[in-house]
């Protein structure tokens, strides 16, 4: 259990050198500044709990990114479209990754997706149920959902890249996005968008309507959003020369086929002197995407029924739903306050079809012969996550130096989280009929039948779970000029759960504008990251591939269970972080600015999820393992349960992420009334393991967290994302012309001792606007314009799965392996 006092946070963050973040003004570039939404003078921002403070005035770096820059960039998704926009976020495409396939990882400045906090009007957002346990980006976290939140519903987007644990509690370890919703009720929205890659697949439809009426004739309003979107499936795989004869595609390696449908509300009502609030949404994603092949001669195959082999199909559906209601009002000319109950859920369900339960089909009959029956499609089970969030927050302003304001703001929260899992159908997990390992059942090989659908073994009875646990947080927050040129901000939070115990957190920032056309601001702050309940309660048994390439029967043991405990692995206790930040705004004139900021993140005790934990063939005694062999610990804990390899969560690492941002923008308005806005985003990051640790006696650190999750981590995300971009306004046309560069990046997850490296790439991007009136327009764009791939798998030292199909890597691809796409998109309002 970890303590914090406020002193000790404070004292930390002073000695750590400070961090001056780019201004709003500064980073708003990377959308056109002649357009409305990127004008927010008047507007609130994330990071600053001060009355009417603008994004270019705060002490801490917010990038804003309007509905018309989200629009603008040919993505539908949010999490694509941020990715394409904001340097310091990365998109991980990734495939046979099981439930990851369909539901992406999302992370901030190189670090996990559950160490980033996503918000909705300024109100935590609920994380998901998918825990991803693959070998992909954010392997052994549950972030949020970021795509569950439709484009149509979106006025603008907030990023705030800093440290906020002290401000908004756990998981801002790499920073805040917070989601603005749409208030408009003038106007009808309509917008629909066809695309397509140029290889021909993927096909993909968006059509959204967004509208608004008024409610009463004070100021209410009621904004609503219907959106669906239909993705179909790429695959980029190559022939299999390894497992079939003549060879042919076997895998399945691209975009899962995808459908989304959204309904989103957004609500304000005057009652008394404040207003009654309400917003939330319903979202429905259904998946379909394949597991890894099954040969025909495999013992996991049936040739009965599948004498070609077969590829195993995983259907997912994510359900999402929220709703936030809250009520807020004066107290009087200086005081308000805020109250509001927040209720998320995240559902994820599985489904497994063209697939068998070997062990079902080739149990003995009694009186004779085999069953030779088995579905081939059955329910896996289904995840679920509950959160309630109660806030009572206050905010106002007392008298502070020199007659400048002290703007104060206070509050509590109560949060309550759940988490389920409910059991497939039988034949998802059971070894025969009546699951009873010691009758003999043997596949076609001769070798002992596989339990369990093949693909994604269903979650059983023993993995089921329905538990929670809960928190409360106080938190103080205040700011103020001591001079009309130096802000100076700090803020504290003590948080206490229910089955850790508790953490006290602070922050401190601070600008000065030496002039007013240079300003220096930076921030330091501790924060911390309580463990997920997800990685509290989450088990399951599945198959993937051991270090030699061969499909194993895998446990991922819960932590704090009977196997953890005999590895001698403690509970989960949370991370803690310092982070710092120094850098400088520059805008001598309206049309250029200038910003360089670097940054440095301190991670301790990060929690992981172990590398694949295999049985010993020797023992320490240099003899072969043996039943009952006592020199074979690994072995003797596995065996009984009959499992290949086994993972669990544990914190075992400490990380360092340093990074530095530049953004430089030129806007010019020419003669004739046309406009040119010039944006270039530079982004670094780099992140090291600083230390291994292991608490178990059998396992060494290397053997805990090898080698091959240490390159994951350290280069699995891009070290350079730069941003490119060009928009060119002039009389009813609009020419919009992007660059993203993404760097390489590594992996070794499936070839461990050989780092595989893809080389950095940059993608054009295109867009062509036509304004037939004020009220019609058709964007006719390209992505990807000049059909880029990531480099080709090495076909000798990543050997065999370029053999196999896999061309372009699998793990760790930013842009995915797509190539080029072209779209349309009308929009139209009444």
């Amino acid at each position: 259990m970890h303590r914090n006092r406020l002193a000790l946070a404070v004292a930390a963050a002073v000695a750590a050198s400070a961090f001056v973040v780019p201004s709003a003004f500064a980073q708003e570039p990377a959308a056109p500044a002649s357009r409305e939404a990127t004008t927010l003078d008047a507007v609130q921002v994330t990071g600053s709990r001060a009355r009417g403070r603008a994004a270019e005035e705060t002490a801490a770096p917010v990038d804003v990114i309007g509905k018309e820059e989200l629009n603008a960039t040919g993505a539908t998704e949010i999490g694509q479209i941020l990715q394409m926009l904001e340097p310091s976020f990365n998109f991980s495409r990734t495939f046979v990754s099981d439930g990851t396939d369909i539901l992406r990882p999302a992370t901030l400045r190189s670090l996990g997706p559950d160490q980033v906090l996503v918000l909705v009007n300024g109100k935590r957002r609920h994380q998901q149920a998918l825990v991803n346990v693959q070998q992909t980006i954010g392997r052994g976290s549950a972030g949020t959902d970021i795509n569950a939140i439709p484009l149509s519903a979106i006025e603008r987007i907030e990023v705030l890249r800093d440290g906020a644990a002290a401000q908004y509690g756990s998981d801002a370890i790499s920073g805040v996005i917070n989601i603005i919703l749409k208030k408009q009720t003038e106007e009808t929205q309509l917008s629909f968008q066809a695309g397509k890659y140029y290889a021909g697949d993927g096909a993909n439809y968006q059509g959204s309507v967004n509208t608004g009426v008024k409610l009463g004739g004070d100021g209410g309003y009621l904004n609503l959003s219907l959106e669906y979107r239909d993705r179909a499936e790429t695959n980029r795989a190559g022939p299999d020369s390894l497992r079939v004869n003549p060879p042919r595609v076997t895998q399945r390696l691209g975009d899962a086929d995808a459908t989304d449908a959204y309904f989103w509300f957004n609500g304000g009502l005057p009652v008394g002197n404040g207003e009654l609030y309400w917003f939330g949404g319903l979202s429905r994603r259904e998946g379909d995407s394949s597991g890894f092949f099954r040969s025909p001669g495999d013992n996991r195959t049936v040739p009965a029924l599948y004498p070609n082999g077969f590829l195993p199909n995983i259907l997912t559906t994510v359900d999402d739903h929220s709703l936030a209601v809250g009520y807020k009002a004066p107290i009087n000319d200086n005081w308000d306050w805020d109250i509001s109950v927040n209720r998320g859920r995240s559902k994820f369900g599985f489904e497994e079809s063209n697939s068998v339960n070997v062990s079902w089909w080739y149990e003995p009959k009694p009186g004779g012969g085999i069953y030779a029956e088995s579905p081939t499609k059955a329910d896996t089970g289904t995840l679920q996550f509950d959160q309630t969030t109660f806030n009572l927050d206050f905010r106002g302003t007392l008298k502070g130096f020199n007659d400048n304001p002290l703007y104060l703001g206070t509050g509590l929260e109560y949060r309550q989280d759940d988490y389920q899992i409910r059991p497939g159908a039988p034949v998802t997990y059971t070894y025969g009929r009546t699951n009873n390992r010691a009758i003999p059942i043997f596949g076609q090989t001769g070798d002992t039948a596989q339990p369990g659908m093949q693909g994604f073994p269903g979650f059983s009875p023993n993995e089921a779970v329905d538990d929670g646990r809960h928190n409360y947080a106080v938190y103080l927050d205040a700011e103020t000029n001591l001079t009309d040129r130096f802000l100076l901000g700090g803020a504290v939070r003590y948080e206490d759960y229910s089955d850790f115990g508790n953490t006290t957190t602070g922050k401190l920032s601070a600008r000065f504008d030496a002039t007013e056309q240079f300003a220096v601001r930076g921030t330091v702050s501790t924060g911390f990251r309580a463990p997920g309940v997800q990685q509290l309660f989450y088990s399951q048994r599945s198959t993937n591939l051991n270090a030699a390439g061969v499909l194993t029967d895998t446990l991922t043991a819960r932590q704090d269970s009977a196997v953890t405990r005999a590895f001698g692995i403690e509970p989960l206790k949370e991370e803690t972080s310092k982070s710092a930040s120094l850098g400088f705004v520059f805008k001598p004139n309206d049309r250029f600015s200038l910003t360089m900021d670097v940054f440095r993140i301190d991670i301790d005790d990060r929690i992981i999820f172990s590398s694949n934990i295999q049985p010993e063939s020797v023992g320490t005694n240099g003899q072969p393992c043996a039943p009952g062999n006592g020199n074979c610990p690994i072995r003797a804990i596995l065996d009984p349960i009959g499992v290949g390899q086994v993972l669990f969560f544990t914190n075992a690492i400490d990380t360092r992420t340093t990074g530095l941002d530049v953004v430089a923008s030129h806007n010019t308005e020419f003669a004739g009334g046309s406009k040119l806005n010039l944006t270039a985003l530079v982004h670094f990051n780099k992140t090291e393991v600083k230390d291994r640790r292991s608490q178990s006696t059998i396992l060494s650190p290397e053997a805990l967290f090898d080698d091959t999750q240490v390159t994951l981590i350290q280069d699995g995300q891009p070290r350079a994302h730069h941003v490119l971009q060009s928009v060119y306004e002039i009389g009813k046309w609009e020419w919009t012309a992007r660059a993203n560069y993404y760097g390489s990046v590594a992996g070794e997850g499936f070839t461990p001792g050989t780092k595989q490296r893809w080389g950095g790439k940059w993608l054009g991007d295109l867009a062509v606007r036509y304004k037939f009136n004020d009220k019609t327009s058709l964007t006719v764009g390209g992505n990807n314009i000049f059909d880029t791939y990531p480099d080709k798998w090495d076909t000798v030292t990543g050997a065999p799965f370029p053999q196999l199909g896999f061309k372009y890597g699998w793990e760790t691809l930013p842009f995915g392996m797509n190539g080029g796409s072209y779209y349309a998109r009308i929009d139209y309002r009444f």
